[in-house]
């Protein structure tokens, strides 16, 4: 807006297990912060409620000392988009700023993350027809068929979607055929017709999380097993007995959609495999994870920091000359 300088916000991101929480702990939380501030997830399955373990979130004493948003406000069967995201997370930063602290972006949604910097991209309105057809393809073909075309015409959307998100497939697909385009390759509108930044109403710092792969593997092979001690099984059959099952957006989470498996009715069932699941989640967050990184090479202007144990300090000074050049 005219007149109006722009608001300063960090963007943390960084693939599953990558250590983000640590770092907006030991940046934010302690007596030592870098300056008041508070976070805004963007995480598509932190937004449910009851999936806590599965999801990672922060634990209660962490949100005590540093406010978290767009953390528990759906209930599995209910859908969350990236347009949703960006309108909430505006939202939350001009509320976080109004209480004059920085909003900080943190996350591995990459569609999301992509969406807030760039805004919402000018897609092709839905075609009736060819939805149908696309719908009748997947009863017939199946999803991994439909993914197969989808990674030929259209590899970066494809990376950013999972397998079981047939929504996503069968709208990406859908753009393709209409368009002759892919889905990625429509702009995004979040400029105003007289300015140069695609978000004029922020200024960004926007800091990317990389650690080893061999490393990264480790830390989810780990997370996988922790989440095991700590309930996840538990967790996933209370929310079963809530009424909540595998068809609903909440629980094809990875971490959620392992536990259930084809019964003899040909229903699904929870598997009584839990040492298998537990090998599944692990292997399917490394998959997740190899996808986010491939993702994340879209966010522009990102810096790159290696996450190990300097990697607080060097997001620290990246933070405060941030915020110096601002003044």
């Amino acid at each position: 807006m005219p007149g109006q300088k722009p608001m300063p916000v960090c963007i943390l991101f960084g693939p599953t297990a990558s250590g983000k929480t640590e770092i907006l702990e030991r940046l934010f939380a302690g007596p030592g912060a870098v300056v008041p501030a508070e976070v805004v997830s963007a995480d598509s399955m932190q937004v449910y409620r009851g999936m806590d373990i599965g999801t990672a979130k922060p634990g209660q004493e962490l949100l005590d000392r540093l406010p978290h948003h767009l953390i528990d406000i759906k209930n599995p069967d209910e859908q969350f988009n990236a347009g949703e995201f960006v309108r909430l997370a505006d939202d939350a930063c001009c509320a976080i700023t109004g209480r004059g602290r920085l909003p900080v972006i943190s996350g591995g949604t990459g569609f999301y993350l992509r969406n807030f910097v760039l805004g919402l991209p000018e897609t092709p309105p839905s075609d009736p027809e060819i939805r149908m057809l696309l719908q009748e393809e997947l009863r017939s073909r199946g999803a991994e068929k439909l993914m197969d075309e989808l990674v030929r015409y259209d590899p970066v959307s494809a990376a950013r979607i999972h397998i079981n998100d047939e929504y996503r497939i069968l709208r990406a697909l859908e753009v393709y055929r209409s368009s002759g385009r892919p889905l990625s390759s429509f702009s995004q509108t979040g400029s105003a017709p007289d300015s140069d930044s695609p978000r004029p109403a922020y200024r960004f710092l926007i800091i990317g999380l990389r650690r080893p792969r061999e490393e990264l593997y480790h830390r989810i092979n780990r997370r996988a097993a922790e989440m095991f001690s700590q309930g996840l099984p538990e967790e996933v059959r209370r929310l079963c007995e809530q009424g909540y099952g595998p068809g609903y957006p909440g629980l094809r989470a990875i971490g959620y959609q392992e536990f259930f498996v084809p019964g003899e009715d040909g229903g699904m069932v929870l598997s009584r495999d839990l040492p298998g699941v537990e090998v599944l989640i692990a292997r399917n967050s490394r998959r997740y994870a190899k996808r986010q990184i491939v993702f994340f090479s879209s966010i522009p202007d990102a810096v790159w920091i290696d996450a190990g144990p300097d990697a607080a300090a060097a997001i620290r000074s990246k933070l405060e000359a941030f915020l110096a050049s601002g003044a």
